[in-house]
């Protein structure tokens, strides 16, 4: 069974938390430098008029303004609660959603969505049933349904029920909380709140102002600043922001071989989706794959795609263009690594 270790503590004095998985740094979070919206903060926000041709409406926040992909149903002027679904690029609206949702790390409180759910992660029947019980009885405000997540399979019963309770009333405070000018009401949790609600059991967790270096976990995060990736097989990837998308260049170094390039770009596939968690991008990427036989494509594209499934970023691959690009559209759910840190 893989290692996994979760670690807390700061890189260039932000916040930051790292997942290792065997030793490989997985996963980081780094907060950002600045009092930018964070994805899963809840504002009471007031609805202007529809974007035209954009198909949602800006809203007005405390300190600047978000979009909203909806329009029906929604007068101008009207209070909203809504929750910050992922990172703004500069300049642009904070994209946020009506959906909004109550997360802990035992349990979700989903408002509008009524009925109580045990996850599927959970497949032992009997404990299904013990976390049933466990939540039965907790008051949900009018309307609302709730999740037990899979991390409660390993809980204390009375854990659940404990976590339960607080979530739901948290969420009954807020919820008829929409009178008033926009306001932040619930701010989105920091990088060591997140790793602790999102990143599930771990064998280790350790924490401390020198947990980082320590460990080595600077250099790793040094590396991440740099475009340059080494493959395991000698190839490289180099990996560059831009501001309209994310450009990926895949080399085999001095095989230029079709097997070099098949196995480079392989390589590549299952490095990619941890590269971009731990460099915080999202948005449209471009990949330009070593060349290869177009034969050799179905077997690419299996490696790209079960790597992306056990990612937990939204990724959608968009296809290959008539240039032999492969492009895919990634949620910007995280703040690049290199603006959160200022370098």
């Amino acid at each position: 069974m893989r290692r996994r270790e979760v670690l807390l503590g700061a890189y260039r004095r932000r916040e930051a938390a790292a997942l290792l998985v065997d030793g490989q740094l997985d996963d980081l979070l780094v907060a950002p430098g600045d009092d930018r919206p964070v994805p899963g903060a809840i504002y009471r926000a007031v609805a202007g008029r529809p974007a035209k041709g954009q198909g949602g409406l800006f809203l007005r926040l405390p300190d600047g303004s978000a979009f909203l992909r909806q329009t029906r149903g929604i007068a101008p002027g009207q209070r909203l609660l809504v929750q910050v679904t992922g990172h703004a690029e500069p300049g642009k609206a904070v994209p946020v959603t009506t959906r909004v949702l109550f997360k802990s790390r035992l349990v979700i409180v989903t408002p509008d969505a009524p009925g109580v759910n045990v996850s599927r992660g959970i497949a032992d029947e009997e404990r299904r049933v013990a976390l049933r019980e466990a939540i039965d009885g907790i008051a949900l405000p009018e309307g609302a349904g709730l999740i037990v997540r899979s991390a409660a399979e390993d809980a204390d019963n009375a854990d659940v029920t404990a976590d339960a309770a607080e979530v739901s009333e948290l969420a009954r405070a807020i919820l008829y909380d929409t009178a008033g000018e926009p306001e932040l009401l619930l701010d989105g949790p920091g990088p060591h709140d997140l790793a602790l609600r999102d990143w599930g059991s771990a064998d280790d967790l350790i924490e401390g102002a020198d947990t980082f270096a320590a460990r080595g976990l600077t250099e790793m995060i040094d590396a991440l600043l740099l475009p340059e990736v080494a493959l395991p097989g000698g190839g490289r990837m180099t990996i560059e922001p831009t501001r309209a998308l994310v450009a990926v260049d895949v080399d085999t170094g001095s095989d230029t071989s079709p097997a070099a390039g098949l196995k480079a770009n392989i390589d590549a596939a299952r490095a990619l989706p941890r590269q971009l968690r731990c460099r915080g991008l999202g948005g449209q990427i471009t990949v330009d794959f070593a060349p290869m036989p177009k034969r050799d494509r179905i077997r690419l594209e299996q490696a790209l795609g079960a790597a992306l499934r056990a990612d937990a970023v939204e990724t959608s691959v968009a296809g290959w263009t008539p240039l032999s690009h492969m492009e895919l559209q990634r949620k910007r759910e995280r703040i690049p690594l290199r603006e959160a840190v200022g370098g």
